[in-house]
């Protein structure tokens, strides 16, 4: 009797070594980490709208949230302090992958976080920033998703036109420190001279520059704004919309928020589905793929968004062509 539970009692240590390597593997592994930089302000429901789609992008891929990755969203608005406080807080987090949104927001980081993986959102011009080797080989340890082709600043004057017969000069409000909205603005100037509209560079850094700007373009009638994106004018887009309605401007831009708030028409990628799709980056990477062998995406879904209560209050009469094409009308 002894003898038969000594045998059996060997044969289930054996059963269990036998199991031990799936039992290892049905054992949850260690919590991820993600950083995300969001230049929004918390409460923006713009931001809210990226943030969300980029949790849902996850939880898609089998994420779970608290239990198997946690997502730190780093917000703040665009000013001076930010690079060093989200710099800091990245340091304290130890993300496993940084996902960050706008050109501005990976120099701010790029060169403190080390090798730790980047995924940026919404980046013009990856390639000529010298943020990666190319599009199809990024190598090193980021990739993305870019959000810009040039002809978009001529789509802009184009649609302004369209919407507008009557208008006659033009305020192409930009920062010279984002290759975005200087590549876009090449193509801009070169429709309004088509159009034969008077084209007003005006490069800000700031919301000084930003009035200054606007009332400038104020001094005579039939005057318009384009916006390119970018995290400082949207961050002062509430601005920017009051002084426009004031001087009766018409806005043309490439960022829905802004139409939003009470621009004429907007342009441009759909950046929430960008979130979206980034997810899908951050769950390769996170599951042993490098960035460097991961392609850059650029933009293939754009949406246009009409906004017929400013056009009420502008007198303007929006023409079918433009309604018809439009994914969103405002009203």
């Amino acid at each position: 009797m002894r003898r038969r539970r000594f045998v059996f009692g060997l044969l289930s240590i054996s059963a269990l070594a036998l199991k031990l390597p799936a039992l290892r593997a049905q054992q949850p592994s260690r919590l991820r980490r993600v950083a995300v930089l969001m230049l929004y302000a918390e409460r923006d429901p713009e931001g809210q709208a990226r943030a969300r789609a980029f949790r849902e992008g996850l939880e898609s891929q089998g994420w779970v949230l608290g239990k198997t990755i946690a997502i730190d969203f780093l917000w703040g608005v665009f000013d001076a302090d930010w690079p060093q406080l989200v710099t800091g807080q990245l340091q304290q987090l130890a993300p496993d992958v940084i996902a960050v949104n706008s050109s501005s927001g990976l120099l701010a980081i790029q060169r403190s976080v080390g090798t730790t993986p980047i995924v940026f959102i919404a980046v013009s011009e990856p390639v000529a920033q010298g943020f990666v080797a190319s599009l199809a080989h990024p190598g090193g340890n980021l990739t993305g998703f870019s959000n810009l082709e040039p002809t978009l600043g001529a789509k802009w004057v184009g649609l302004l036109k369209e919407a507008v017969p009557g208008v006659k000069r033009i305020a192409f409000i930009y920062n010279p420190g984002n290759p975005g909205g200087m590549v876009t603005r090449e193509s801009a100037q070169a429709a309004a001279r088509e159009f034969s509209l008077e084209f007003l560079d005006k490069p800000v850094t700031g919301l000084a520059d930003i009035e200054n700007a606007i009332a400038e373009l104020g001094r005579e009638p039939n005057g318009a704004l384009i916006l390119p994106p970018e995290p400082l004018t949207n961050a002062h887009r509430k601005r920017i919309v009051e002084l426009a309605t004031a001087h009766k401007f018409p806005v043309v831009c490439a960022l829905r928020a802004m139409v939003q708030e009470g621009g004429l028409i907007s342009y441009g990628t759909d950046i929430v589905s960008l979130f979206r799709q980034s997810a899908e980056y951050v769950d390769r990477i996170l599951k042993g793929e490098k960035p460097a062998d991961m392609p850059v995406q650029q933009p293939t879904k754009f949406e246009m968004v009409v906004n017929l209560k400013s056009a009420k209050a502008l007198d303007i009469v929006m023409p079918a062509t433009i309604l018809a094409r439009a994914d969103e009308v405002v009203e």
